[in-house]
């Protein structure tokens, strides 16, 4: 069958990251978290101590980091300049800089052209908010998930907790909604819907009933490929 380039798009707490990792295994396909790659990027600017409002001087730094994605067993573990970061990158902090580096031009250019050559023999599911419409243009098929705003507060809460972290709820909304008001209305790439992408709402369904959704939509899209 044909390898696919899959796009897997949607705001934070849509379940992205739950799906893309599930249809990979299904499909037997390569992952990658590009959430993961920006948030490594993030990390390295607040180590070398730039201000996030320093466009000029965080892409410089992050044109020489050395950022690494390995996709195990047990999930994406992720090396930043030799130094495995993967639980350091999950914290708040490291989240809600990534949101503000990814707004910068010259990062999400580094960035997309080392995304664009992971995915370039296809096989490949790729989640991040620009897939479908920046990243992967040309993606063989395109998911938008998306959900409401409480939902995707709780599933973020319950993420954190389960890490032993203490959460405020609506705290936590607070973020999820200020995030999406700047996902979306960044100059560079903001969060969109492709015009040919499959919008799939969350909301009511179990991660197992959303993975399975996708690959059913995978495998129609590869015959179709093959046929062609």
């Amino acid at each position: 069958m044909a390898k696919l380039k899959i796009a897997l798009d949607g705001p934070a707490g849509s379940g992205k990251s739950t799906a893309a990792k599930r249809v990979a295994a299904l499909l037997e396909y390569a992952y990658l978290d590009t959430g993961a790659m920006y948030r490594a990027a993030a990390l390295a600017v607040l180590r070398a101590g730039v201000p996030l409002t320093d466009s000029t001087s965080a892409e410089m730094v992050v044109a020489r980091s050395r950022i690494e994605l390995r996709w195990t067993s047990e999930g994406t573990r992720v090396w930043l300049d030799g130094e495995e970061v993967t639980a350091e990158i999950r914290r708040p902090e490291a989240a809600q800089a990534a949101s503000r580096v990814s707004t910068i031009p010259g990062v999400r250019a580094i960035l997309v052209a080392r995304q664009r050559e992971f995915a370039a023999a296809g096989g490949v599911v790729m989640e991040g908010r620009d897939i479908g419409t920046v990243v992967l243009p040309d993606a063989d098929l395109k998911i938008f998930l998306t959900a409401s705003a409480d939902v995707r507060a709780r599933r973020r809460a319950d993420e954190l907790a389960a890490r032993g972290e203490t959460v405020n709820f609506d705290e936590m909304k607070r973020e999820v909604v200020a995030r999406d008001q700047r996902d979306t209305g960044r100059a560079a790439s903001p969060l969109a819907a492709a015009p040919d992408a499959v919008i799939v709402d969350t909301t009511a369904m179990e991660a197992e009933e959303v993975a399975r959704l996708i690959v059913l939509l995978a495998r129609e899209t590869e015959r179709a490929a093959e046929a062609c």
